[in-house]
């Protein structure tokens, strides 16, 4: 009798205090898969990128079964909040507005912010230089909020669901500049046939304010443990060798 009054005491406490006795085997993750170098789906159906690999990396760490499940970036946290996955891994930076909605492992990547500019067109980064200039950005990214908190009244911005539509659109001449993640500018559009004449203009930005603490992996507020193994697992495959593996397929830099 003790020991099922002892038992039924433990349960109430556990349920009183949100203990969670959940052990993770099975992850759901959801990606953009319209990102690269990060993310992307080939011809076959195929993801790729280093977001992809790392999720699979960070999941055999923890020991678990890892499904990818693809998401269109604007309904990426209400999904995950309406519970289609468990976890979202697309580069989202970590940003106290963010943190109101989701929990947060520790970051996983850092990388700032550039402009990008058509060769020759001789557009200088000011309020003064990009006044009556239009801007291509990502909607409802940290680069958003970014170019409408610090030139807002001075640009035209033209917001797109993907970073690809964007890239699309400067080649057509129908945007003056892009503003994207450096490094998924560079390797997604300037490296690539379509954005030869194009090329980056003025300093990188990170400004925490706008941009965060780094990219890390969100999970809904209650399911905190699962974000907590992701960051245990992120400092192991540091320290193993499997991020600096996957890192050097796709950057010459140690992008964390």
């Amino acid at each position: 009798m003790k020991k099922l009054i002892a038992a039924a005491v433990v349960a109430m406490l556990m349920v009183g205090t949100g203990v969670s006795a959940k052990e993770w085997k099975k992850i759901r993750v959801g990606v953009e898969g319209a990102y690269p170098p990060f993310s992307w789906v080939e011809s076959d159906g195929t993801l790729k990128g280093f977001d992809i690999e790392i999720a699979m990396a960070l999941c055999k760490e923890i020991g678990a079964e890892c499904t990818l499940v693809t998401q269109d970036w604007d309904g990426i946290i209400p999904a995950l909040l309406a519970r289609k996955y468990d976890a979202i891994i697309a580069s989202m930076s970590i940003t106290e507005e963010r943190k109101k909605k989701v929990a947060f492992s520790e970051k996983y990547y850092n990388s700032p912010a550039k402009f990008a500019r058509k060769k020759g067109s001789g557009i200088t980064i000011s309020k003064a230089g990009l006044k009556g200039k239009s801007v291509g950005v990502q909607r409802a990214t940290t680069h958003d909020n970014f170019i409408t908190g610090m030139f807002g009244s001075s640009v035209d911005i033209k917001r797109y669901a993907t970073q690809d539509e964007a890239y699309l659109d400067a080649v057509a001449g129908r945007i003056d500049l892009l503003l994207a993640d450096s490094i998924a500018m560079e390797d997604g559009f300037l490296k690539t046939d379509n954005g030869k004449g194009w090329e980056f203009v003025g300093p990188g930005y990170s400004e925490p304010k706008y941009f965060g603490d780094g990219a890390g992996i969100a999970t809904r507020k209650q399911n905190s443990d699962l974000a907590e193994l992701f960051s245990k697992a992120i400092k192991a495959i540091r320290a193993n060798g499997v991020y600096k593996s996957i890192n050097d397929k796709y950057f010459a830099f140690d992008i964390y």
